[in-house]
């Protein structure tokens, strides 16, 4: 019974809920449906938070007049609904509801509604682990490193992922597939991982070797960056020295061996890389990028696509959208041109009709369409450099003028990128739903498999450089769409065509959260190489 009055608050009367319940429960008999495991954890936990208080007496039945006055069950439910990072000030008004948060429920609904834990938290209890352990030492305390990362590896960069994994923290890296199979799923590999093991503190581990998980660390530097150490190397030699580790990293890397590639270059290439990247093998600094934004009025949905550069292999870059530009970061590279730098721009404004299929074959023919549309852009550009500078002039000469109208500039370039971004959409409603596409004979590309057919062409510059990234510039070519995963382009002073295929993986915690922050990320790792 004085269970009873604490879960009710009106004692044993004629009006009690809980007995009035248990005798219609009698009459209709037992459920057919299995009990809801969390439901009865929380009577239960009502019934010990209710235990050795006396029978109270019977006042007439009235609303609750504050949160103390609900049952303790009623209160697992609500404080459940909260968000774990409001859980400790709650814990601070009174004992009560310091008690009531102690109810292994209350965090492991936390667990699973904020960071997706799935598992069947309740095997904690054999390692003496609670939920509320695992939210507070684990999940929450290494929250601010979950999502996308960008490695600080010199010139070549990468891709790292770190999610929440059944009762770990994983950070994977992502690989593209072996040179040329563009369009095979990426490659993953752990890098480290996070996990409970005891009360005290979560432990760190380094995956990098082949000889299992060792002692690692974690140090978060600030909000956007955090770096990462091994403190057991000796746990990523081989017996077999260097050469072991080289032929090893070459099966993971290039799915080949050295004897396998008979191009000089590419040899040194390799190698170079190599030697670069384990020198990173111990230490490496992470700094957070994010998925580009999209819209409605995009050409295609931006994101991650993987492509071929040459020698270079497979490369990862962003394709994002900009009004009337399109962009494509590396988020990859190599000592040409670097992890971080736009490899390629797309004239939205520009579209380009491909000839027939037989001039198309011609390379000369393509040129010169793609020539003439660099000396009209050419020649808008100074036209607009020119009136600006005229505006500007007007400006100064009526600057006292407080009652003047708009300046003209501000007029000319709300027309004009109204005038391009009409010509933009009128090519797209334009352009046939397919047309037939092959490369010029002449143009080099990896991969021979690539679409026979496109849907719309534009103008565009490609980002090209000698070894070190000196004397870089930007060169004319065409961006080619082929559907709505694959996109390519052809470099004309390489005489180079790249496919680009589309990363089809869902990343989590990716999201910019605004333009602004997008655009200032996609600065900061430019800035990086540059």
């Amino acid at each position: 019974m004085a269970v009873c009055a604490r879960l009710c608050g009106v004692g044993p009367s004629r009006g009690c809920r809980r007995r009035g319940a248990q005798r219609e429960q009698r009459r209709e008999g037992p459920a057919d449906s299995e009990p809801d495991t969390d439901a009865e954890e929380e009577r239960i936990e009502g019934a010990r938070l209710g235990q050795g208080e006396a029978p109270a007496s019977a006042p007439a039945a009235r609303a609750p007049l504050s949160l103390l006055e609900l049952p303790p069950e009623l209160l697992v439910q609500i404080f459940g609904s909260l968000p774990g990072t409001d859980l400790p000030s709650l814990a601070r008004v009174c004992s009560t509801f310091r008690r009531i948060l102690r109810t292994d429920t209350i965090w492991r609904r936390r667990c699973r509604e904020e960071y997706g834990v799935c598992e069947n938290l309740r095997k904690l209890e054999i390692t003496g682990v609670s939920c509320r352990d695992v939210y507070a030492k684990l999940l929450h305390r290494y929250r601010h490193i979950l999502g996308l990362w960008q490695p600080d590896i010199g010139p070549y960069g990468g891709l790292l992922n770190v999610v929440v994994d059944g009762l770990f923290i994983i950070g994977w890296m992502y690989l593209p597939p072996h040179d040329p199979h563009v369009d095979d799923p990426m490659r993953f590999k752990p890098l480290f991982r996070i996990h409970l093991m005891e009360r005290k503190s979560a432990t760190v581990e380094c995956m990098y070797g082949h000889k299992g998980p060792h002692n690692g660390h974690i140090q978060i530097v600030k909000k956007d960056e955090f770096s990462t150490k091994c403190n057991q190397t000796d746990h990523h030699r081989m017996s077999g020295g260097r050469q072991e580790e080289f032929r090893t990293w070459l099966r993971e890397e290039w799915g080949r061996t050295l004897e396998d590639i008979f191009h000089e270059h590419m040899q040194e290439l390799i190698l170079m890389k190599f030697i670069y990247t384990s020198q990173y093998d111990n230490c490496l600094t992470y700094r957070r990028i994010y998925l580009p934004p999209s819209s409605p009025a995009d050409l295609l949905n931006p994101g991650l696509f993987k492509g071929t550069y040459g020698s270079h292999g497979l490369e990862i870059v962003m394709l994002s959208f900009h009004g009337k530009k399109a962009k494509g970061t590396k988020i990859t590279g190599d000592p040409n041109i670097p992890a971080g730098q736009q490899t390629v721009e797309i004239d939205l404004a520009h579209p380009i009709q491909l000839p027939d299929i037989e001039n198309l074959r011609n390379f000369n023919e393509l040129s010169r369409i793609v020539l003439e549309v660099q000396e009209q852009v050419r020649r808008e550009q100074q036209q607009q450099e020119e009136e600006e500078g005229q505006d500007e002039e007007e400006g100064r000469s009526r600057q006292g003028d407080s009652q003047q109208a708009e300046p003209p500039a501000q007029r000319d370039d709300a027309g004009a990128e109204g005038t391009e971004a009409a010509g933009a959409a009128a090519a797209q409603e334009s352009a046939p739903n397919s047309q037939p596409f092959v490369l010029p004979v002449g143009v080099i590309s990896r991969n021979e498999d690539y679409p026979r057919t496109c849907r719309m062409c534009f103008y565009g510059t490609g980002l090209i450089a000698g070894h070190g990234f000196t004397s870089p510039e930007r060169t004319p070519g065409i961006f080619i769409l082929f559907d709505d995963d694959r996109f390519g382009f052809i470099w004309l002073e390489l005489k180079s065509f790249s496919l680009y295929s589309r990363i089809k993986v869902s990343f989590q915690n990716a999201e910019a959260p605004s333009r602004e922050a997008f655009d200032e990320m996609l600065k900061n790792i430019q800035s990086m190489t540059t």
